[in-house]
């Protein structure tokens, strides 16, 4: 593939999915770094897709600041250290195969079953333990959407207030999981320093598109079409666990 089929369909790719995340505040992390692994060596992905999802989430969460929920950051960036320090400590990169298949896994069931629909992000405990969990989730899987979405969509807040939140949640974790691999594992030279002004400037412009649709919408049609993004991603986190397993 040419150097510019590569920045065409990775720039292309990192507004769309940005349009999507601005919209209903997740998925498009998800679909991007799909796209990423097949274009790219995996640790390259990982790295180009942390740095495009910081800034997509970053502005997001500064385009939507007014809607902050500032109380719930020191509980999740607890949770946060807890999960960056085992994995640090362990020097965890397992088989991704097993963690997306999890993910989808627990997306499902926190939409089907009544215990799990009680995780509410806004309750102390539950934002420790989401902020451990959706931080440990990106450092072995890249991305955990599915996994957030279970935490925030049983809040009983806005549609803005939930995109803002998740944006400043995201921003943490894709910042962790910069240093994590920077770290931790070397970056193949496929990765070429071009792709990351390209990838961000369409992020932001993509994230900025998403945020005007999301002001017109409405919470009901919010929160239902959420949902069915949750359930169709947890599904593709599944098949694509297994087809790395099989393959």
């Amino acid at each position: 593939m040419s150097a510019y089929i590569l920045w065409a369909l990775i720039t292309l790719s990192a507004f769309a999915t940005s349009v999507l995340s601005g919209i209903v505040g997740m998925a498009g992390g998800m679909v991007l770094l799909f796209v990423l692994i097949t274009l790219l060596p995996v640790s390259s992905a990982m790295v180009l897709h942390a740095a495009t999802q910081l800034t997509a989430n970053g502005s997001r969460a500064w385009m939507l600041r007014e809607h902050m929920l500032w109380q719930l950051l020191p509980r999740y960036l607890l949770g946060s250290a807890t999960a960056i320090g085992i994995a640090t400590y362990l020097v965890l990169v397992p088989e991704p195969a097993w963690v997306l298949i999890l993910i989808g896994l627990f997306a499902w069931a926190g939409q089907c079953s009544q215990s799990l629909k009680g995780l509410n992000i806004t309750k102390p405990l539950t934002t420790v333990v989401c902020g451990f969990s959706v931080t440990f989730a990106q450092l072995i899987a890249g991305a955990a959407g599915p996994l957030l979405d279970v935490f925030y969509l049983n809040s009983g807040l806005g549609r803005q207030s939930i995109v803002a939140n998740k944006a400043l949640t995201q921003t943490i974790g894709h910042s962790l999981r910069i240093v994590y691999y920077s770290l931790l594992i070397s970056v193949e030279s496929a990765l070429v320093w071009w792709l990351f002004p390209m990838a961000i400037v369409a992020a932001v412009v993509g994230t900025r598109t998403g945020v005007r649709i999301l002001e017109r919408w409405h919470d009901l049609g919010f929160q239902r079409i959420s949902r069915q993004i949750i359930l169709t991603i947890a599904t593709v986190c599944i098949v694509r666990g297994m087809v790395l397993l099989l393959s």
